[in-house]
């Protein structure tokens, strides 16, 4: 049938798994170590045991103390033995508490890179040989069993609560691996029902889902219907209906119906996995401010190991006691721990993309997440990204004596047995609104023309402008209007006839989401210019353009052409420019531009070339990328100005820069310190979760 053309490109519509090509289980264990590398084989359980039995030995350590006791005014019960007990206990609270140091000072040094579990090695270390030293009476001293103890426990509380922040951080993810059931109903081919595991389940499966079970694998409807909650992958809070021929994903939830399902991916084919594994990846990934974290905590490492070896020598040589000279060595060596520094950027970008991956926003990479704070510039491609990329009324206008919802019912009717993507168009139209669309007689098509059929015994006609010269009728002013105002726009004028007069006029086109507006005057109200970039006719982008209030418009632009398009938009580094697309030809630009944002629902290539993947395919969530982006960066700058910051005090008061005046801080001092410091940052960096996404 003859219903004219609007002229709109080639993506409408898309699936595909978004899972990447990476490999690798367990992602979110795998990101809380890559968050945090010195932690290799860590856990918060490990330091929580540790701290506690370390903290246990360390009271009578502390009790037993002869400095203690002259600190606090107080004598110790006396038991036989009772002099050997601090250096006993605390040479196993060395040996058990303190190993997980060493074992960090090992690898560090082997890959040459000291860091903070170098310094704390150091620090312990000495405090426990200079004390083995005095034990033996080779030095006149006093020994430093109780700074040695309280150290290493106050070490493996900070720790534990750094764990424990990163693990939280990686909760969102842990509880997505819980999702899948461990096993499925499968049916076979003469119908029955066996109960299986899940990773025996294979492509081709026919599998049996009951209401309130969780699906087990992607897959394809292929008997019943039902309300699935998807909010776990997509964040739509709504049940989405699902019936005979839709995917479903592993991991959701059915509601009331019973589903028969197709398998078409299992195990780490499954969308689930896949969106672990981008997450854990972005975590993975280090930013240019992890980069320059991991420079400034090497540097301090240095610095402290210099203002370490200075200390020992100013004191030494300033005629200071052995003892006091090397007290002040382990302080500064502890107290300039970069621990607060390495925790300041993986926390914050281990919590932020677990935000975004709750709120629908993937992060493929997290240098595009960094770069979105500074964005000026969104392009968007149309259709499938600000467009529906299916055919809609947009604009309906009635001859005198019928009313626009009677006319589009009427048409739909007429229409209904119709495949033309255009007529299809007018049906969900009708069904939209919730009209009810009855049943048409005696559909025939007029070949090349359009459509008839009676509604309600009366004979109707549909179909575009070769529909009024063949049966030569004619528009009345308004009506005549409205075909132009379309024709200009690039948009399909279809004609609802009845006995030779015309009684509406359809503009059908690809319609706008209602999503979009809100989108645009999002990042309007953030100071962000908005583009559009499509290959289709400008009088049809235009009209969309102006629809939403779109700043620029790249109409009539070849696929090869796009991403030149963004090139020259980002010439001279005059604008940071993202693009959102969705289809084979945005890959390109997608790749090209500063930060490339792919919609979930789009092409494997689109979702693979972009920094950023849309789960819910809404536009409204792009200015949420901008504003976890600045959030985010605000953190980090908060955290690394904390982290290194407080050093510029911490290390000369450890020193003993204020000791003429009686202020000086022991070495369990410092060590609460320096764990306040990292508590500090932990905070501060959880505080991002109240960012509103």
């Amino acid at each position: 049938m003859e219903h004219g053309t609007s002229g709109h490109d080639e993506h409408a519509g898309h699936g595909g798994d978004h899972s990447g090509d990476h490999s690798g289980d367990h992602a979110a264990a795998g990101a809380a170590h890559a968050a945090h590398d010195r932690h290799e084989g860590h856990d918060p359980g490990m330091f929580r045991r540790r701290f506690w039995l370390s903290f246990v030995l360390t009271v009578p350590v502390v009790y037993w103390s002869m400095h203690i006791q002259e600190l606090l005014g107080y004598e110790a019960v006396m038991v036989p033995g009772a002099r050997w007990i601090p250096p006993l206990l605390g040479t196993a609270i060395f040996l058990y508490g303190g190993a997980v140091f060493l074992q960090g000072a090992a690898r560090e040094l082997a890959d040459r890179l000291p860091g903070m579990m170098t310094l704390i090695s150091l620090a312990i270390s000495v405090a426990f040989v200079f004390s083995w030293v005095v034990e033996l009476g080779l030095i006149e001293s006093e020994a430093l069993w109780w700074e040695l103890a309280t150290l290493v426990t106050i070490m493996l509380l900070g720790h534990w609560i750094e764990m424990r922040s990163i693990t939280q951080a990686q909760g969102a993810l842990a509880e997505l691996a819980k999702l899948l059931p461990d096993t499925a109903t499968r049916v076979s081919a003469g119908g029955e029902e066996e109960r299986v595991a899940v990773d025996e389940l294979r492509s081709g499966d026919v599998i049996l889902v009951r209401p309130g079970e969780s699906i087990a694998a992607d897959g394809r409807v292929v008997r019943g219907s039902s309300d699935v909650n998807e909010a776990m992958i997509t964040g739509e809070s709504r049940p989405v209906r699902r019936a005979e021929g839709d995917e479903v994903i592993a991991g959701t939830i059915n509601g009331e119906g019973s589903l028969r399902i197709e398998v078409t991916g299992t195990g780490d084919d499954t969308k689930l996995s896949g969106i672990m594994r981008l997450v854990a990846d972005a975590q993975a990934s280090k930013s240019r401010a992890q980069h320059l974290a991991d420079r400034a905590a090497q540097l301090l490492t240095y610095v402290a190991i210099a203002a370490a070896v200075v200390t020992m020598a100013a004191w030494t040589l300033a005629g200071a006691s052995l003892d006091f000279s090397i007290v002040r060595t382990v302080t500064v060596l502890v107290i300039a721990c970069p621990h607060a520094l390495g925790l300041a950027v993986p926390l914050v970008v281990a919590i932020s993309t677990t935000l975004g991956a709750r709120g629908g926003l993937l992060v493929r990479d997290r240098r595009g997440l960094e770069e979105a704070r500074g964005l000026d510039t969104v392009v968007f491609d149309k259709t499938g990204t600000l467009t529906l990329g299916e055919f809609r009324v947009v604009e309906l206008s009635t001859a005198e004596g019928i009313a626009e919802e009677e006319a589009l019912a009427i048409a739909a009717a007429v229409e209904a047995e119709s495949e033309h993507p255009i007529a299809r168009g007018i049906v969900s139209t009708a069904r939209d609104r919730g009209l009810e669309v009855s049943s048409a007689d005696g559909f025939r098509a007029i070949t090349g023309k359009g459509v008839a059929a009676e509604v309600a015994g009366v004979e109707y006609h549909v179909g575009g402008p070769a529909l009024l010269s063949a049966e030569e009728v004619e528009l009345p002013g308004a009506l005549e209007e409205a075909a132009a105002r379309a024709a200009g726009r690039g948009q399909a004028a279809i004609h609802l006839l009845r006995g030779g007069e015309a009684l509406a006029v359809f503009a059908v086109a690809d319609a706008v989401r209602e999503e979009s507006r809100e989108a645009v005057r999002a990042l309007h109200d953030a100071g962000i210019e908005v583009g559009m970039l499509t290959g289709d006719a400008r009088a049809d982008a235009e009209a969309v353009a102006a629809e939403l209030g779109i700043d620029t418009v790249f109409a009539e632009v070849l696929p090869e052409d796009k991403a030149a398009t963004i090139e020259k938009l980002q010439a001279g580094g005059s604008k940071r420019v993202a693009m959102v697309g969705d289809g084979v030809n945005d890959a390109p630009a997608l790749a090209t531009a500063d930060i490339g944002i792919a919609i979930g629902a789009g092409t494997d290539v689109a979702v693979e070339a972009g920094h950023i993947v849309l789960v819910r395919s809404d536009p409204r969530d792009i200015p949420k990328i901008v504003s976890l982006s600045r959030a985010t960066y605000r953190k980090m700058l908060q955290n690394l100005w904390w982290a290194a910051g407080y050093n510029i005090v911490a290390i000369p008061l450890a020193a003993g820069a204020l000791a003429a005046y009686d202020i000086v801080l022991t070495p369990a001092l410092g060590a609460v310190f320096m764990s306040a410091s990292t508590v500090i940052v932990a905070l501060n960096a959880q505080l991002l979760r109240r960012v509103a996404l």
